[in-house]
């Protein structure tokens, strides 16, 4: 699966997410650091890549309609911390087959999956 990691997750995760097989880029790779994030979102869906974000303004479905970009999942961990968001992220992507996220806003948070679907 092709996934773009938001400015908000750490850098470290890319090396996780490509061992296990997810083609990955993230913003910085792309010069887009502090940009808007409707750019970073029109960017990743130019790509075909699914948006992995701790940005709560990512889960605006007025904003990104599930079925108007490859997918969003939006993590809400208990903790912020480094190292805690990192094993939350691993965990899920590990135990999740994401290709059935595509085109939906999945709110991922520790005690389950919101998982909004296009119409």
């Amino acid at each position: 699966m092709k996934l773009k990691l938001d400015e908000n997750l750490s850098r470290h995760l890319k090396p996780v997410l490509i061992s296990l097989g997810h083609d990955v880029l993230t913003t910085a790779d792309e010069n887009l650091l502090s940009r808007p994030d409707v750019e970073v979102a029109a960017c990743a869906a130019r790509e075909g890549r699914m948006l992995l974000t701790l940005d709560i303004e990512f889960a605006d479905l007025r904003k990104y309609p599930p079925g108007s970009h490859p997918g969003i999942v939006l993590f809400r961990p208990t903790s912020l911390g480094p190292l805690s968001v990192n094993r939350f992220v691993e965990r899920f992507v590990r135990s999740t087959d994401l290709s059935v996220l595509s085109g939906c806003v999945a709110a991922v948070e520790p005690h389950g999956v919101r998982v909004r679907q296009p119409k």
